[in-house]
């Protein structure tokens, strides 16, 4: 295809999915699907709401402008409903045009870096008996895991083999990501009743929140007793309830606190005796997150203190590098993986990314060194995407500004530093803090500095 023709609503449809898919872990909703139909044919969001008979502020608020945070967050610059054709097309071109580089050099076994890791990839590093932990830990009756790490850590990918491995055994799954409709997040009932209403429609069963939710309760209460009286009991099979982006739950204060104590008190249940406790003994449920110490909570106090198995992923060590490195058919030795580690730590989505352009391209790493923090460089994407997120929050990038400038690790209010550790742009040295690594060092100072 032409890379000058315009895009066609078919292949606007796809790549807008593709895009959302990669940046929440579910596609286009079918109201996502005729909002953007509608924007693609120009018309206006009052002519969208009134054919699909809802208020033109609804699909503006509630459907549009969430649509294209997450088309914005998926190409890493900021995207409209005026400007959404031009920045798809753009981001179709571009990986045309990689696709046919690759294509030319005959390097047909190469994977672009970027999401989840495929269960069958074989650029997959496996954590240092990590996996077999969560395995081990999914067995067992009531389990709770944690997954916690910065943004591109692999944590989605962890998540992923886990559940493949609960299917073998048997065991229902599902998967549930709170990176949805902030309308979901206006409280804790609609929360709670969103929550359950999804498990119930993965598990093929009807909503029958109005038969066993009652208003003299608490939310919590109902939401126990919807997942004890009708779920559970119908599962005959242990079910893995893996929770993808809580962080979207712990940024809202009103309700991170009880959806915490709920998670506790489930945990807890499944340790009574009798009964009841072997209803909750069939729940197995994997939390994933970006840290510990949450936004909106106390930050010397958790609900989930205590409970659970703590996985905390960690960048790559030297020995992962080099393995990565093989199985990209580079013969790298310690200098090599030095001088990689210099400029980007052993942050996995980066590392893949350095290994990808080096094989990709055939160029050395002399030049990568030379060319990391610049606007040709296959870092680039990724350190857009990091300064448009840090332009979104002006204090918190003035925060960042001074983190790159200062001459040495420096101190930082508890709820800035949780923000930019879980985006990964910073590491923790005792009390002070620093850039994760010297290619933010060199990006974000020319940037902000």
């Amino acid at each position: 295809m032409n890379s000058e023709s315009e895009l066609s609503w078919s292949e606007i449809q796809k790549l807008a999915d593709e895009l959302v898919f990669k940046v929440t872990g579910s596609h286009l909703s079918d109201i996502e699907t005729d909002v953007l139909r509608g924007a693609y044919e120009g018309k206006t969001y009052d002519e969208i709401g009134d054919e699909l008979h809802l208020s033109g502020i609804y699909i503006n608020k509630d459907v549009g402008n969430p649509l294209w945070k997450k088309l914005s967050d998926g190409l890493g610059e900021k995207v409209s409903k005026t400007n959404f054709k031009q920045a798809l097309k753009r981001y179709r071109d571009n990986r045309t045009s990689l696709a046919n580089t690759i294509s030319s050099k005959n390097i047909d076994s190469l994977e672009l870096p970027g999401g989840r890791v495929l269960l069958d990839s074989r650029f997959y590093i496996e954590r240092n008996n990590v996996e077999s932990l969560c395995y081990e830990t999914i067995k067992y009756s009531g389990a709770l895991i944690r997954i916690k790490a910065p943004q591109e850590m692999g944590k989605t990918s962890l998540l992923e083999r886990i559940l493949y491995f609960s299917e073998t055994l048997n065991y229902k799954t599902v998967y549930l990501s709170f990176e949805t409709d902030s309308k979901v997040f206006s409280n804790i009932q609609t929360l709670l009743r969103y929550f359950c209403a999804s498990v119930s429609k993965q598990l093929g069963m009807p909503n029958q929140l109005d038969d066993y939710w009652d208003e003299i309760y608490g939310c919590n209460d109902n939401a126990t007793n919807y997942f004890e009286e009708y779920l559970l009991p119908e599962c005959n099979h242990p079910l893995v309830l893996a929770l993808d982006k809580v962080d979207f739950v712990f940024e809202q204060p009103e309700i991170a606190t009880d959806f915490c104590r709920l998670v506790r008190a489930w945990y807890d249940l499944a340790r009574r005796s009798g009964h009841r406790g072997e209803i909750w003994k069939k729940l197995r449920l994997i939390v994933v997150h970006s840290t510990e110490v949450y936004s909106s909570l106390d930050i010397n106090y958790s609900p989930l203190q205590g409970v659970g198995r703590i996985i905390a992923l960690e960048e790559f060590n030297r020995k992962q590098i080099i393995e990565l490195a093989r199985r990209h058919e580079l013969n790298w030795v310690g200098t090599e993986v030095e001088q990689l580690m210099n400029l980007i730590g052993g942050h996995p989505h980066l590392v893949r990314l350095a290994l990808y352009y080096l094989t990709s391209e055939q160029v050395s790493l002399e030049k990568l060194l030379q060319i990391a923090s610049t606007e040709v460089s296959p870092f680039r994407d990724h350190l857009r995407q990091h300064l448009w997120n840090l332009q979104q929050h002006p204090k918190l990038a003035d925060t960042f500004r001074d983190v790159v400038t200062a001459n040495a690790p420096m101190r930082l209010k508890s709820h800035e530093a949780f923000k930019l550790q879980s985006m990964g742009l910073i590491k923790t040295q005792g009390d002070n803090w620093s850039p994760s690594c010297n290619l933010y060092h060199q990006y974000f100072l020319s940037q902000l500095g």
